[in-house]
């Protein structure tokens, strides 16, 4: 589990690609290597992935065909930076939101609005997802917990404010318009949307069976 409380920014190093396989290694600060083990869960952008490696500050990872097919990790290259999370322990604060690292997809990146201060950044996803992206809710974008201002479900977008420090922090500072990020839905919209739906549509089958 993470709390999509982004931990450091931190750039790939090397990436070897293989067919249905990439490994790729990040350079990570020494305050988040110590007492990580083979084994271990680090999100990255996101994507909760397995330590198969590790070479002082150089960690290396797997991605396999199914994470390729359905994350930015199918992108990863050399000098790029990632945001990087350690798995969540026990007596962890949880600053964000509970999230798995299990990716719903990714969403594209349409409209960069700098303010004074602050930028606001519109995302579109599927249209289906748009049931469980609901003004004022969380949401997990490259693996940083956010909250979402407001939706447009004609154009099946929403919008996030960034404030400095978020920017600072994680790869939004130097986002553009075309690009992709991970997205995570909250799972615990989606099991609430999903039973609500379920619920009314068998009372409406119930409904129609008892009507004359």
């Amino acid at each position: 589990m993470y709390t999509g409380i982004v931990q450091a920014l931190v750039p790939v190093v090397s990436v070897e690609t293989k067919p249905g396989l990439t490994t790729y290694a990040v350079e990570l600060p020494e305050a988040l290597v110590a007492g990580l083990k083979l084994g271990a869960s680090v999100s990255i952008d996101g994507v909760c992935q397995t330590v198969v490696r590790i070479d002082g500050p150089r960690v290396t990872f797997d991605a396999m065909a199914e994470t390729l097919r359905k994350t930015t990790i199918a992108t990863v290259a050399q000098g790029r930076l990632v945001n990087v999370e350690r798995s969540a322990t026990t007596g962890d604060e949880i600053g964000g939101h509970a999230l798995a690292g299990h990716v719903t997809g990714t969403a594209e990146i349409v409209d960069v609005s700098v303010h004074e201060n602050n930028r606001t950044v519109t995302f579109r996803v599927p249209e289906a997802w748009m049931n469980y992206i609901l003004p004022q809710g969380f949401i997990a974008l490259d693996g940083a917990s956010l909250t979402i201002v407001d939706i447009d479900r004609a154009q099946a977008t929403f919008r996030v404010s960034f404030i400095p420090e978020t920017l600072r922090r994680t790869t939004f500072g130097f986002r553009r318009e075309g690009e992709r990020v991970n997205v995570e839905i909250d799972s615990r919209t989606q099991i609430i949307v999903e039973t609500v739906e379920r619920v009314l549509a068998q009372m409406a089958l119930k409904a129609a069976l008892n009507s004359p």
